[in-house]
């Protein structure tokens, strides 16, 4: 692993870079981070697709915000009140405007890089980064060859940014897993973007795995190790088949 800062628009943001000890060039893997803040659980994850064989790099959305401590993701699960004040504090400081403008510059890094397989990349997300990566797969498409989103949140919703209204412009293969009982991507959801996928002639599979959203990263309460498995595996198939 190693850290890095990317230079956007807006300021410098910190990143972290994964890839196998020697060989290359490798296809590049975009990681968009889960609303948690950016730390160790996330940078494992990175880890592990970055031996089957990927350069990641895993960048802190929340790089506006500052220097800021992530708080621990069982009190975040747990209190209704520091969830509300971590998402005013933190997480309101980006969006799908500010998340796809600084995805230029990500993309920029990985087209710079010698050890990057050129020119398509892979793009994984969790939670809040789920609903970006589908997003670079339609703002980015002679870019994004595939894209997964893991326990999204808010896929398909009447904002004007919905990342369900990009569909008509992904030339992406798409996978989307989806929670259980996830009040943030329920049933009805999940058809909205079905529909728009459909309608858009794009290859895509959505499942639901039997998990509660946030179930990947290991220091969540909801943390599932067999079905963390399960999504390297399916994200190892996916960006095999593409990458």
């Amino acid at each position: 692993m190693t850290s890095i800062e990317l230079a956007t628009r807006d300021g410098k943001c910190p990143a972290r870079v994964f890839h196998p000890a020697s060989g290359g060039p490798w296809p590049g893997v975009l990681f968009f981070m889960d609303g948690l803040g950016f730390r160790e659980a996330l940078f494992e994850v990175g880890d592990a697709i970055a031996q089957h064989g990927y350069y990641v790099l895993l960048p802190d959305m929340f790089y506006r915000a500052g220097p800021y401590t992530p708080v621990d993701p069982k009190v975040i699960f747990s209190d209704p009140e520091v969830r509300a004040a971590w998402g005013q504090k933190i997480r309101g400081h980006t969006s799908q405007e500010l998340a796809m403008r600084d995805t230029a510059a990500f993309l920029d890094y990985l087209a710079a890089q010698p050890e990057v397989r050129q020119p398509k990349v892979g793009t994984t997300g969790y939670c809040m980064g789920g609903g970006y990566s589908l997003s670079a797969a339609g703002f980015y498409p002679d870019r994004v060859a595939a894209a997964a989103a893991f326990h999204p949140g808010n896929l398909a919703t009447d904002a004007p940014d919905s990342p369900h209204l990009v569909a008509a412009k992904i030339k992406a293969r798409v996978y989307i897993a989806a929670a259980t009982e996830d009040q943030s991507f329920p049933d009805a959801m999940q058809e909205r973007v079905r529909d728009a996928l459909a309608a858009a002639h794009v290859e895509h599979t959505l499942e639901t795995y039997p998990a509660r959203h946030g179930w990947v990263p290991r220091d969540t309460p909801v943390h599932d190790p067999a079905q963390a498995r399960r999504h390297l595996d399916a994200l190892f198939a996916l960006f095999d088949a593409t990458l």
